[in-house]
């Protein structure tokens, strides 16, 4: 049976002790399903994907009922680094190889659909998220820099993107003065955000627009059919069309996507307000992501902390001691903040697939998935959310773009994915230490 993450490190019902939780103002909670319903669209899975898939239904008219385990934004997005990139997860040059120039060039612009419509949703309805323009990409050595400015110069020459600025050392050290990198870009195109509340404010709008949530309503079986049947332990409703928006909580309600979409766990911790030395950790108001293969990143909390992300797990539970898995990584980044105060610690679940690309397909004719975002979510999974819905109602076109990347499956599928995943991030960890 496949493992389910829902229940693993949390409790029901309840947002983590995050920052994020600390600084969002909840929604009062949505009534479990019960009984048996109908409507024209379920959707399973009350994160970004989902809200946004709910939303866009919604306004073209359709009548949906969106389903969540826990509560609205409890996954990924509401626990995530804020980021929101500029491109896929995989970069053009690993695409253009994989599906072709045609095919990487409606990748790309897809991309860049998704970052708008992140800003436009937040624009019209409102929401209060702390968007910031900037992510920064950070390198270690001189090596990766070079790269990272080629790379940077493919996305002017072959796409138009003249957003990114390359940085040389001293100029990455004026933007963020750790000495363990030596140059980067600046990408002025992408953005930061405040997740939890990103996806509360997609929630409002969802049930303004006549979205019928429901909260504490775990689904655990789906017939299909000219109209499946959802069920959840206390109700059951049918539709002509399903969405499932599961991500890394997708646990065994479907083999095809467990075989290609791993859970993972990742950690962040955010510092006491550090007063004056938030210049010493960045000079402007910037995310930051870096070139390990265990990731760090970080950002500037509009409260003057440090929120950092890092460290690796080697299961699925999260480790009793979070903070000491967080806090290692951020004294090599930032020496001099080797015993800061840290007011907040927390875990969450996310997705990879093989190549790092979200997996989105048909699983029948009537039901749709979209997942495995790699920690490119924020943008990614909000606009799978409305590909989805378009091609529900007949536009399908953005949807299969994204369905043809080759979706290889895990070795071993959902059987092995604990040890797999555990066998992963020892060898990915001895990567980043071994500088390789």
């Amino acid at each position: 049976m496949a493992l389910n993450l829902l229940h693993a490190n949390d409790r029901s019902g309840e947002y983590p002790r995050s920052w994020y939780a600390a600084t969002a103002d909840a929604m009062p909670e949505f009534v479990p399903l019960t009984g048996t319903g109908s409507a024209d669209v379920v959707v399973i899975g009350a994160g970004y994907t989902g809200l946004s898939a709910a939303l866009h239904l919604a306004e073209a008219g359709m009548d949906v009922a969106l389903i969540e385990a826990q509560r609205a934004g409890f996954g990924a997005s509401g626990r995530n680094g804020g980021q929101l990139g500029s491109g896929q997860r995989m970069e053009q040059t690993g695409l253009e190889r994989l599906v072709g120039d045609a095919d990487a060039a409606k990748l790309w612009n897809l991309a860049e659909d998704a970052k708008a419509l992140v800003k436009s949703l937040i624009a019209k309805h409102g929401i209060d998220c702390s968007f910031t323009p900037g992510v920064a990409h950070a390198c270690f050595t001189a090596k990766e820099a070079a790269q990272e400015h080629r790379y940077a110069d493919h996305l002017a020459d072959r796409y138009g993107y003249t957003r990114i600025e390359n940085l040389d050392a001293a100029q990455m050290r004026d933007l963020c003065p750790s000495p363990a990198y030596h140059g980067g870009t600046l990408d002025m195109g992408a953005a930061h955000l405040h997740p939890l509340r990103y996806a509360l404010g997609l929630a409002r709008a969802a049930q303004d627009a006549g979205v019928r949530i429901h909260e504490r309503s775990e689904v655990i079986g789906i017939d299909e059919g000219a109209r499946a049947t959802v069920r959840t332990r206390t109700g059951q409703i049918s539709a002509g069309h399903v969405i499932l928006a599961c991500n890394g909580y997708l646990g065994g309600l479907n083999g095809t996507i467990a075989r290609r979409v791993m859970p993972i766990n990742n950690f962040i911790a955010a510092t006491k307000p550090l007063g004056r030395d938030t210049a010493r950790v960045l000079s402007r108001d910037v995310a930051v992501a870096d070139t390990k293969f265990v990731v760090n990143y970080f950002r500037l909390s509009h409260d003057g902390r440090l929120l950092f992300g890092g460290g690796e797990s080697y299961g699925y539970r999260f480790p009793a001691n979070i903070e000491a898995v967080v806090r290692k990584p951020m004294a090599h980044i930032f020496p001099h903040l080797y015993d800061v105060e840290i007011d907040y610690v927390w875990g969450g679940t996310l997705a990879i697939t093989m190549r790092r690309m979200p997996y989105m397909t048909r699983i029948a004719p009537n039901i749709l998935s979209a997942s495995g975002y790699s920690g490119h979510g924020v943008g990614t999974a909000t606009h799978a959310g409305q590909l989805m819905a378009m091609a529900v109602r007949g536009q399908a076109e953005g949807f299969d773009t994204m369905a043809r990347v080759p979706a290889t499956p895990f070795p071993g599928g959902a059987a092995l994915r604990t040890p797999l995943l555990a066998l992963a991030m020892t060898w990915y960890a001895l990567r980043d230490r071994l500088g390789v």
